[in-house]
């Protein structure tokens, strides 16, 4: 659904609340009415969809009115014959019966009832990647033949479309709290799709690109709404009426909820996470490393934002003493491969959330060169006594480990560029005695230092820290 394969970790409700959730939704709903209301009498076209004839009486009995209540029954039709829950009986005369799956929606499990939603799910997504029926009319061409040139519509692209809009949904719903986020701007959600991550102030061009792709996610939303999958604000038509005129409101003054809200729901939630494992993407859950131990922790982890990383170590700590818990985390931290900076500040942190009880487990390792340094500051900030003070060998190896592992949590960050000029300003000879640090990164430290310093002579000397650094150790 996405280039980018790797999406943050979200917490997803429980099956059988999900069930519920899915149950009670207008597209399986209806769709489960029909099949129990079809009989006998119920006639269907060549290609199993539900009679012109009977379509009113299917709106009628739905509930449904209004100019579009025959195409709503239509659907509901389709999206019951594709899940399973009515067959065509009699090809022949177009007779149907109930389907086999139907009474897995009172009588099966939560995870039949999720697959059953599932299936109705790409029905509707399917029907919301199709462009407007009154201009596939107008493209009609001689013999009744749909001209798809002529709509300048490529079903392919436009599902791809669809796909990418709700993976970058799913980003920007992930990191929010709650199970299912907070409402995303629709002007916000489109540009995502247009507006290339580099461009600083956006060309009409591309301007008139966003609002394009707005109006269309205005259609599908509102078409996938009923589905469970989002809930949708729709755009404001006196706002676009307002826009065409000449006594638009400046677009500082608009409530930006006039746009379009959308949110994903905690089914939406669930079924784009499915689809995303569908694909091959990595789409984590809190709590799935809780079973696991300190190595899957700390790995898993690593991309993790602050809010998620703290989560699951909160769930991986639960069910786990504190001592032996610490214990196995300190293992884990051990390494000079390139991931192990990041996994020691994973460690660290998950210290953080456990008592006094893991104390033993800190001072065993008060020796060790890759954990002294972490073990003395844990103790510290406890107020223990008799931590002995660290040798300034292990004062830099800790602070080369640190800046490591910031770069690979956070890249370029702001906080990384506070760490950089602070200790630049503490320790008037830090890059004299950094370039000797025996650790496997000190190099590679030094380098990013002198990128990211602001001060031109201090940016040169971390620069000629770097270049004995990898003199000295061969990089």
């Amino acid at each position: 659904m996405s280039d980018r394969s790797s999406f943050p970790p979200v917490r997803i409700a429980s099956e059988p609340e999900l069930a519920r959730y899915a149950l009670a939704t207008p597209l399986l709903s209806r769709a489960a009415r029909l099949a129990r209301w079809a009989g006998d009498g119920t006639r269907v076209d060549a290609d199993g969809g539900l009679a012109q004839e009977q379509l009113p009486a299917a709106a009628e009995m739905l509930g449904l009115s209004g100019d579009a209540a025959a195409a709503a029954a239509g659907e509901a039709w389709r999206v019951a014959l594709d899940t399973g829950l009515v067959r065509v009986a009699d090809e022949d005369e177009g007779a149907v019966a109930p389907g086999p799956d139907l009474e897995l929606l009172t009588g099966g499990s939560p995870h039949d009832v999720l697959a059953l939603w599932s299936n109705a799910l790409e029905t509707a997504l399917a029907d919301a990647s199709v462009p407007d029926l009154d201009a596939l009319v107008e493209a009609v061409g001689q013999g009744g033949a749909v001209d798809l040139s002529g709509l300048d519509w490529d079903p392919g692209a436009e599902a791809e479309f669809l796909d990418g809009v709700l993976a970058n949904l799913y980003r920007l719903t992930a990191g929010a709290e709650g199970a299912d986020g907070v409402p995303v701007p629709l002007p916000v959600l489109a540009a995502s799709m247009i507006v290339p991550s580099d461009m600083g102030e956006p060309t009409n061009d591309i301007l008139e690109q966003v609002s394009e792709a707005m109006m269309r996610l205005d259609d599908q939303f509102r078409l996938l709404e009923p589905a469970g999958l989002v809930e949708y604000r729709p755009v404001d038509e006196e706002l676009m009426a307002e826009a065409e005129s000449e006594s638009s409101t400046p677009a500082e003054e608009v409530d930006v909820a006039r746009y379009g809200m959308v949110r994903l729901t905690p089914l939406g939630l669930h079924g784009l996470r499915t689809r995303l494992l569908e694909a091959g993407c990595r789409a984590p859950v809190i709590g799935e490393l809780a079973d696991k131990g300190a190595d899957a922790l700390l790995d898993g982890t690593a991309g993790f934002p602050p809010e998620a990383t703290h989560a699951e170590t909160e769930q991986w700590l639960a069910s786990r003493e504190p001592l032996s818990a610490a214990r196995e985390l300190l293992v884990a931290a051990r390494g000079t491969d390139a991931g192990a900076p990041l996994r020691r500040l994973r460690c660290q942190q998950a210290l953080s959330l456990v008592g006094a009880e893991a104390e033993p487990a800190l001072r065993e390792v008060l020796d060790d060169a890759e954990l002294g340094g972490l073990s003395r500051v844990w103790l510290t900030e406890r107020g223990l006594a008799d931590v002995p003070p660290p040798s300034q060998e292990m004062i830099f190896w800790l602070t080369i480990d640190t800046v490591a592992a910031q770069l690979a949590a956070e890249g370029d960050s702001e906080e990384l560029h506070a760490l950089v000029e602070g200790l630049a300003e503490q320790h008037s000879g830090f890059f004299a005695a950094a370039w000797r640090v025996d650790h496997p990164q000190t190099a590679d430290v030094l380098e990013a230092m002198g990128r990211l310093h602001p001060d031109k002579k201090t940016a040169k000397e971390a620069r000629k820290a770097a270049f004995k650094a990898r003199s000295a150790h061969g990089g």
